[in-house]
């Protein structure tokens, strides 16, 4: 990777890790910072988890382990609460680099797209539904909330994405780095075991 990239995953990552940002708009804000044109090579989200990785180690290492604990045991209450639809947990709490400023993502797969949806209405969890883009490129719909830690002491993002039951089978395909990009609830509930 060229000098540039390296430098502006690196800005990406100090943003990620500071303020919660999504990798896409840190990458976005880190051209505009470093003042470089708009129209540079942004680095892929490989190069930005790595440079995430290395910024944990030197500036977090002694309070991120715990902070990733606790969201990872907030989003297995919320998988054991929604087991029925399938839930699966990505992103940067499942890969390990999420911080206290990180949202918990969950895909759900369910055989009537409204089924969830209609979970939370019955027990009366306030959520914002939108659209966003899945990962399979595809648009899908998304159901936000706000959950309190109460280990961390305020309150997390957590966004479900729903898919059809049958897409679970591209979902568990090994990311670029070889790595399950989710995990279902045993293996969250296995990470969460040995981190106690």
């Amino acid at each position: 990777m060229d000098a540039l990239k390296s430098e502006i995953a690196a800005a990406a990552a100090r943003m990620v890790v500071e303020e919660g940002l999504e990798y896409g708009p840190a990458k976005r804000r880190a051209v505009k910072q470093l003042g470089v044109s708009a129209r540079s090579a942004l680095p892929d989200n490989d190069a930005v988890e790595d440079a995430v990785q290395e910024y944990i180690q030197i500036f977090c290492a002694d309070t991120q382990p715990q902070e990733l604990a606790a969201l990872r045991r907030l989003a297995l209450r919320w998988m054991e609460r929604l087991e029925q639809f399938r839930p699966h947990l990505g992103g940067a709490v499942w890969h390990g680099t999420a911080t206290r400023l990180s949202d918990i993502y969950l895909q759900l797969f369910c055989d009537d797209p409204k089924s969830a949806e209609l979970a939370l209405i019955e027990h009366n969890v306030d959520y914002e539904a939108r659209t966003v883009t899945g990962f399979n490129g595809e648009p899908v719909e998304a159901l936000s909330l706000s959950s309190m830690s109460e280990e961390l002491g305020e309150p997390i993002g957590v966004h479900l994405m729903i898919y059809d039951h049958d897409d679970v089978r591209g979902a568990l395909r090994a990311d670029a780095k070889g790595r399950t990009p989710r995990g279902d609830l045993a293996a969250v509930r296995a990470l969460v075991e040995t981190a106690r």
